[in-house]
């Protein structure tokens, strides 16, 4: 009967071990596929993170071209104002050099008409024809000194418009040559607004490309994130059949010991009733000598039986104990309260990527990951790792200290739906180390708690 035991045990042991090895099999693939899904989405969230900070230098690019370009339309527009300015001193100008011509032209015409009237009356020959019908020396004088005054002022008279045209026609040209100047800046302008609009154009098409791979980017992060997801639902179903065969292989060992302890005891009272028929001629004394020898046989075979299964049920309980009592301990030792005011001592510093310094600059995970090792905690320098960091809680169970993972970003969260986190490169408070009353405000991915 005993070997019958040992047998069925043998049996749904093996029976058991088959199930078991299958199932662990099956795990093992599925863990290996859950990392390999897993080291996807890690790598695809850091190809986001740096997607995004590129399209933010190419951003800020477009926002500097922007604003050369309207510098430059608006030199452009004055430069058209002082050339029309200019266009119509010249016609002013143009306007006194034809007056000033004139003039000069009048005047040259009557200094002509009278020194032609002296010619026509008797030439060198007047002065004398004058003194000999005047007879009066001094009246002579006084009209040859007359006619000598006439002379220089018609002298004068001519030089001085003759100056006046020249002076007007030297500042024509001078304005001419300055048109020409406010031309060529024009154009100069002109060509770098052209440059300008066609380099923005290019920039515009590559940020739009940016959305498009960030896009088809996130998409591949949320079928990672599904497929983690069901690796999990499939390993949690694995572990309760898992459970569950535990359970059934017990309680089959458990049924299969009471068979064989109830066939045990049926043969034991067998054979003493045989005992009991075969002495039936012996003194009644040493029949109860036999019969008592024969239940203390019975006991101490049951007593076995049961000692076994005591010490089986031992083992199975300190192996569990031994596996609970494995675990990791955290580094450092901090309140959350006490990380978040420390975090909150450096707001209004600036935002520099890739910059792990509280005080002169750090990007999001820079800032979280120093802010924590003052406190003794070392924590992944990407905000991609820092999702993998410490324990996950869900965001309604989040506390004062945990990390708040978004998509290329994470936060200090200070409680009351705040957190306080390195934004962007924009001057503060639009940017930099800063505080942000919704922490909410982007989808969050995972909440993790390093302290407590």
């Amino acid at each position: 009967m005993k070997k019958k035991f040992l047998a069925l045990s043998l049996a749904i042991l093996i029976g058991s071990s088959q199930i078991l090895t299958a199932s662990a099999a099956r795990e093992d693939e599925i863990n290996q596929s859950k990392q390999q899904a897993q080291s996807e989405l890690d790598a695809t969230y850091a190809k986001i993170e740096t997607m995004e900070a590129q399209q933010q230098a190419l951003l800020s690019e477009i926002d500097t071209k922007e604003q050369e370009l309207v510098q430059i339309m608006a030199a452009i527009d004055l430069l058209n104002n002082d050339i029309a300015n200019k266009e119509v001193e010249i016609e002013n100008t143009k306007e006194d050099l034809a007056e000033a011509e004139a003039e000069r032209d009048k005047q040259y015409e009557a200094m002509k008409t009278r020194i032609q009237y002296l010619y026509e009356n008797g030439g060198n020959g007047a002065w004398a024809q004058m003194l000999l019908e005047d007879g009066d020396l001094s009246n002579f004088l006084s009209k040859a000194e007359n006619t000598q005054q006439l002379y220089q002022y018609d002298k004068e008279s001519r030089e001085n418009f003759i100056n006046i045209v020249n002076q007007t026609q030297e500042l024509e040209n001078q304005l001419e040559t300055e048109k020409g100047d406010l031309e060529g800046m024009k154009q100069e302008n002109e060509t770098q607004k052209q440059q300008l609009e066609e380099l923005l154009a290019q920039k515009r098409a590559e940020s739009s490309d940016y959305d498009t791979q960030i896009a088809n980017a996130q998409s591949m992060a949320a079928e990672y994130t599904e497929m983690i997801q069901e690796y999990n639902e499939e390993l949690q179903k694995i572990e309760e059949e898992r459970q569950a065969e535990e359970a059934r292989k017990k309680a089959e060992a458990e049924a299969a010991q009471k068979r064989a302890e109830e066939e045990a005891r049926r043969q034991a009272e067998a054979q003493q009733e045989e005992e009991e028929r075969s002495s039936s001629n012996a003194s009644s004394n040493s029949s109860r000598n036999e019969n008592y020898t024969n239940t203390n046989t019975t006991n101490d075979t049951y007593t076995s039986s049961s000692d076994t299964s005591d010490y089986d049920d031992d083992s199975y309980y300190e192996e569990e104990e031994e596996e609970e009592s494995t675990g990791s301990s955290s580094q450092g030792s901090a309140t959350g309260s006490a990380i978040v005011n420390y975090a909150l001592q450096f707001v209004g510093n600036p935002y520099v990527w890739g910059g792990t310094s509280l005080t002169n600059g750090a990007d999001c995970s820079g800032f979280v990951q120093q802010v924590y090792a003052h406190f003794g905690y070392s924590l992944p320098r990407t905000s991609s790792e820092q999702r993998s960091a410490g324990r996950a809680v869900s965001y309604s169970e989040a506390q004062p200290g945990d990390i708040i993972c978004y998509s290329g970003h994470v936060a200090i969260y200070m409680g009351g739906g705040q957190i306080v986190h390195a934004s962007n490169s924009a001057p503060y408070p639009q940017g930099g180390i800063k505080v942000s009353p919704n922490a909410a405000y982007q989808t969050i991915l995972s909440v993790r708690r390093i302290v407590g």
